[in-house]
């Protein structure tokens, strides 16, 4: 036994030095998630949690409390400041599409990006260090391109964490390419196969999100940007999102739409939930394993409140729900709760990840959030959804299309819609063979989504910002990226030869008839 544990322990170690998962040193990594939503910070927090965990030492700054208290990483909480459109009833006025309220909504996530910024302990800590005191900095992206500039003032790579498929803003940092003729945009409302009419109707909202977004880098560009990273020590905005390594898309491509993307936007769908859940609260554990029946979850979502919706919509959920037969657990603020019925089991929070693990969970009434939906989805639970904003109407015609649930419009929600589709998805088995299904699907993949970030970035560690990784479109204008120079270039050769044959042509029909001019006088004569 002494003559062969040398040898395999020495053959171990090299295994373990050239294996492509070998670890680097510890980094320094600072993470700053300015959203104040708290369905954003809880996908960045688990990837900066996913870090810590592998041994990186993660420092964390971020809007509101910490969403995972148990995490490695070093947390400094920053007090939401001010109203925010995320919390606003505003965000569910369903009297126009979304996406033609987005510019508004851009100016006000402006605002609060600035005010965020502003924050006594962001202005601290940022006195506090300077340049080379991070290798990494993790940034959690809600069109605050201005802060990128973080990224500047500590001089190092930048990966981007996002919490849905990449839109055109977070796909224009990498070269990412859009693909508008066939990869449906969130605000369009489409799934593929897209039919023509809706192929001019993804282009034209894909024109105006372009235009919007564009718009809105560049003022952020001349104001905040300019002010908070002033050009004397810090290079443009322009130059500073050239400096992206890396985009982590809580998103998988089995959930479609398909899709190219470029080798360094990776997807880790479902990085939000537990691969073990945590134990449940003793109430809510000894609710959901007594009903043998079934239990009914219920949650709209951690930024709507009662009062951000119409009172009439309250009472017909209420209606509905009150009378079904079975325990609804219902996410709902304590101060605004629309009734009292025994069957109602009433929290302004609840662990979703940890209840949709539950087995006695038969059916998930959701608002169809993409976070909502894909943990709905990795644990196999059908869904009835009442899309409210943003890419939920989106998420929702892509459950319905796909067989795991059906969708109520908010605006003519009625007891008769809101009812029929609760009963048709429990009652009929189809749902729920379909969404299991699927979850076999979802959860079939070569590394888990923690262990992809861990992998990603320190392949980005090792390789000093991975360089090699960039698309050259990251550094074309838009000209360029439709070849439409190549094309008028090209085209003014073809008309340029075009011109000259036609000169010729002309030059030698008009000698022509000078030559055969002669001939026909004198036969005159004659």
């Amino acid at each position: 036994m002494s003559n062969w544990l040398p040898a395999a322990l020495i053959a171990l170690s090299c295994v373990l030095s050239v294996h492509p998962t070998a670890r680097v040193e510890t980094a320094r990594i600072l993470g700053f998630f300015a959203s104040p939503s708290k369905s954003h910070i809880i996908v960045h927090c688990s990837v900066a949690d996913a870090l810590a965990q592998a041994g990186h030492d993660v420092t964390v700054i971020a809007s509101g409390p910490n969403v995972r208290q148990q995490a490695k990483y070093k947390y400094i909480e920053l007090e939401i400041m001010g109203d925010h459109p995320l919390m606003s009833s505003d965000i569910v006025d369903k009297r126009q599409p979304f996406w033609r309220r987005f510019g508004s909504f851009l100016a006000a996530i402006n605002r609060n990006a600035n005010e965020t910024h502003h924050n006594p302990r962001v202005q601290q800590f940022l006195r506090q260090h300077h340049a080379g005191d991070f290798d990494l900095l993790l940034f959690g992206y809600f069109m605050n391109d201005f802060q990128l500039g973080l990224a500047a003032h500590f001089r190092c790579p930048i990966v981007v964490s996002f919490m849905i498929q990449p839109i055109y803003a977070v796909n224009k940092f990498v070269g990412n390419p859009s693909e508008t003729a066939y990869v449906p945009g969130i605000f369009g409302y489409l799934v593929q196969p897209m039919k023509f009419l809706e192929r001019v109707k993804n282009m034209i909202v894909a024109m105006i999100e372009e235009i919007v977004i564009q718009t809105m880098q560049d003022y952020q560009g001349s104001k905040y940007y300019n002010y908070n990273f002033p050009s004397d020590r810090y290079p443009p905005l322009d130059e500073v999102r050239k400096n992206v390594s890396l985009i982590f898309t809580n998103h998988h491509f089995s959930q479609g739409p398909i899709r190219p993307n470029v080798p360094n936007l990776i997807e880790i769908g479902g990085i939000q939930i537990k691969e073990k859940p945590d134990p449940l609260p003793t109430d809510i554990a000894k609710v959901l394993d007594e009903s043998k029946e079934g239990v009914i979850y219920f949650s709209l979502g951690s930024n709507i409140k009662g009062s951000h919706l119409n009172e009439e919509k309250i009472k017909i959920m209420f209606n509905v729900i009150s009378k079904l037969p079975y325990k609804v657990l219902w996410k709902w603020s304590p101060t605004e709760l629309p009734g009292e019925s025994k069957n109602i089991i009433f929290r302004d929070w609840l662990p979703q990840d940890d209840i949709l693990a539950h087995p006695n969970v038969k059916l998930f009434i959701t608002h169809g959030g993409m976070g909502s939906v894909v943990e709905s989805q990795y644990h196999g639970v059908p869904m009835v959804g009442i899309p409210l904003f943003g890419d939920q109407p989106s998420n929702m015609v892509n459950v319905e299309r796909s067989g795991y649930g059906l969708a109520v419009d908010y605006l003519t929600l009625s007891e008769e819609s809101l009812n029929n589709a609760i009963q048709d998805v429990l009652n009929n088995p189809k749902y729920k063979e379909a969404v299991q299904t699927f979850s076999r699907l979802y959860r079939d993949r070569p590394m888990t989504p923690r262990e992809t970030v861990v992998y990603w970035v320190d392949y980005v560690l090792r390789h000093k910002g991975a360089k090699h990784m960039q698309s050259p479109a990251v550094h074309m204008n838009r000209w360029q990226l439709l070849s439409l120079d190549v094309i008028g270039f090209l085209l003014a050769i073809v008309l340029t030869i075009s011109v000259v044959i036609v000169k010729v042509c002309k030059l030698i029909c008009c000698r022509g008839r000078k030559n055969k001019l002669p001939k026909v006088e004198k036969a005159k004569k004659n």
